[in-house]
């Protein structure tokens, strides 16, 4: 029997047409076109420099000054504030605008969803976002740039304005829990959509890799678009590999009448 050929873009863009509740999970390599490097690849912020890490370990984080002083100084220089979102993001904002999009779960920190026009309730940070601050001991929680702003005029680790408490990123950091509400949001729509469109992400970090799973063994059409192999390639319908800048927005331009 011959082998059915890979499908084209123009195929999966029709099946992403007649779908009707799209779940869109996403990665850092959606991010990368926006200037936000990703922790792990080659070129990653944790590659590049393994002491990084413990910033974003919690114990860490918690128990040494020197490191909340640290990440202080690298939140100053983020390349988060001064992204924008990218083609790919935009893409999907109009799969929203076409009444399509179930739900969109995302293992970014950047929020740049929500800056391509996303509505809120309809995305899930899995991570957290690092456009806000909270407090380990109260839980109040602001704006990051009011804790920036701080930081700029001198204080080093600056603490709560509420009770004193240690402040930090509301991000998922190694060693923390991440929020049931979220998980339980993300795996009911993997439960309810029909097709899973999963970007930029190797698939290899659970909970948010999970989701995979649940959405293909109820009979979602599983869509991937990544640079590199992932770890449900062969679970794929169909796997796109290449620049996700291009590939995503050839998939989600509006339908041609």
């Amino acid at each position: 029997m011959e082998e059915r050929a890979d499908p084209t873009i123009p195929e999966v863009r029709g099946w992403i047409e007649r779908a009707q509740r799209v779940l869109v999970l996403t990665g850092a390599g959606i991010s990368t076109d926006s200037g936000i490097p990703d922790f792990r690849g080659p070129n990653g912020v944790w590659t590049k420099d393994p002491e990084a890490e413990k910033t974003a370990t919690l114990q860490h984080y918690l128990a040494d000054p020197d490191i909340r002083k640290r990440s202080w100084q690298n939140r100053l220089t983020s390349p988060i504030w001064d992204a924008q979102p990218n083609a790919a993001h935009l893409a999907i904002a109009e799969l929203e605008r076409r009444g399509q999009l179930h739900m969109l779960v995302t293992q970014n920190i950047d929020g740049l969803h929500a800056l391509a026009g996303i509505s809120p309730s309809r995305i899930v940070e899995i991570h957290g976002n690092a456009r806000t601050v909270m407090c380990w001991e109260c839980g109040d929680r602001a704006p990051m740039e009011r804790a920036l702003a701080r930081v700029r005029a001198g204080e080093d680790d600056p603490p709560c304005r509420s009770c004193g408490g240690i402040l930090k990123s509301d991000t998922i950091s190694f060693g923390q829990n991440l929020r049931p509400d979220d998980i339980v949001r993300a795996e009911a729509a993997a439960q309810s959509c029909d097709l899973l469109l999963a970007i930029g992400s190797t698939l290899t970090v659970y909970p948010a890799a999970g989701i995979v799973p649940v959405a293909r063994n109820h009979g979602a059409t599983l869509v991937i678009v990544n640079g590199e192999e992932t770890a449900f390639d062969d679970w794929a319908d169909a796997v796109l590999r290449g620049p996700i800048g291009e590939i995503v927005p050839s998939l989600l331009r509006p339908p041609t009448s």
